[in-house]
């Protein structure tokens, strides 16, 4: 088994100190639903997302020896390509995770867009190609798919990035994408690997034929295991290889008591009408990942402990990611051993506030694994390529 790849996670949508009902950029209007609208009062402790605030966060996750970082995309949250650009120059090996929307981009653009960030960085950039998400904000967009429509695109659209990284002049004539002599002038040494996560069959075909590394979110250890090995499938099938990753939240203390404690703390002001609100909010989306997200606790605060260590406090009021691991630090380190006796390679962590809790993670957790910090898996040649270890 590989050392773990241990990343950070980038809150440009805003940090906090506790949850409430403007945590991770949601605003809860009248109807319960994320939006513009009369101004959701922030969390006490709040900390928005200047550029000075994300340097000192990159620096120090740098310093701390985790690989890099994830940074979202979506209405909620500052635009990702921007921000990562700007903490280029404040970082040395540090790489950006960086999401991206088929349906926003052109496939050739974003291949430019990737090319120049491998130039500028040295080669730093990681794609993370976000499928899902809230179709009322995709509209907004400009982006009317319907939700089958989605995962097909995607596969069309990572097609045609993969040849034009790869030097191809590409002429595509498809049902989602028309390319006429597209082509980089500078195609990249190095390709950035595709990461690409979901639970439908959709999700699952197009990461086993096009991702590098498929994403999960923080279900119980068996669940992971049944879905890694449920993908795997599905890139054998495909003469692929593919990496794993998984999305957590941590609260990780010296004890468990203190870690519990600063669980509970987290919560302490989020009221049950905001839980309500929240939730169904949420329920309406079309993600089959949120509503597995969402069945792990209905709501319901008596069922918050998922599994050992395994709280989803964090999933009554954020959407995506809304488990955390919970504990003393060995028994964060304990359970991370678990997601890769189950097949996890990587893991993209956070916690609240981001600053202090990547502290609580990087002096804690990661000594316990040597404080790895090997860089993300490289790309093979072309779309057939596959994710080699880490070096």
């Amino acid at each position: 088994m590989s050392a773990p790849v241990f990343h950070w996670f980038l809150p440009t949508g805003g940090d906090d100190r506790v949850l409430g009902a403007a945590s991770h950029g949601a605003a809860i209007g009248a109807t319960g639903a994320p939006g513009p609208g009369s101004p959701t009062p922030l969390a006490p402790g709040h900390r928005e997302p200047t550029l000075g605030y994300l340097t000192r966060l990159a620096t120090a996750v740098e310093d701390l020896g985790f690989a890099g970082v994830l940074t979202p995309t979506g209405a909620h949250c500052e635009e990702a390509w921007l921000v990562t650009a700007a903490l280029l120059a404040q970082t040395r090996r540090l790489r950006f995770l960086v999401a991206l929307r088929p349906g926003l981009m052109s496939p050739v653009l974003a291949a430019h867009f990737a090319a120049t960030f491998q130039l500028l960085s040295q080669d730093r950039l990681m794609l993370n190609v976000v499928v899902g998400g809230d179709p009322a904000e995709r509209r907004a967009y400009g982006d009317p798919a319907p939700d089958e429509e989605r995962y097909p695109r995607a596969t069309e659209f990572l097609e045609v990035v993969r040849r034009a990284l790869a030097g191809e002049t590409v002429d595509h004539a498809g049902p989602h994408y028309a390319v006429e002599g597209g082509r980089l002038r500078r195609p990249p040494a190095v390709l950035p690997p595709v990461y690409l996560g979901g639970s439908s069959p959709g999700a699952i075909a197009t990461a086993a034929r096009e991702a590098d590394v498929f994403l999960t979110w923080g279900e119980p250890v068996d669940a992971v295991a049944a879905k890694v090995a449920a993908v795997r499938r599905a890139a054998e099938e495909q003469a692929r290889e593919l990496w794993f990753g998984i999305r957590l939240h941590v609260i990780t203390r010296d004890t468990a008591a203190e870690a519990w404690a600063d669980a509970e703390r987290l919560l302490a002001g989020v009221d049950e009408a905001t839980v309500r609100a929240r939730q169904a909010s949420l329920r309406r989306l079309a993600s089959v990942g949120q509503q597995r997200m969402l069945d792990l606790h209905g709501g319901d605060r008596s069922r918050l402990l998922v599994a050992p260590n395994l709280w989803a406090g964090i999933g009554l009021v954020r959407g995506g990611a809304g488990t955390a691991l919970v504990g003393s630090h060995a028994e964060v380190a304990e359970r991370i051993e678990e997601y890769r006796a189950a097949g996890i390679d990587e893991f993209i962590l956070s916690g609240y506030p981001h600053l202090e809790e990547a502290y609580a993670v990087g002096e804690g957790v990661l000594p316990l694994f040597g404080r790895p910090e090997a860089p993300a898996p490289t790309v093979g040649a072309g779309a057939t390529g596959t994710a080699a270890t880490a070096g």
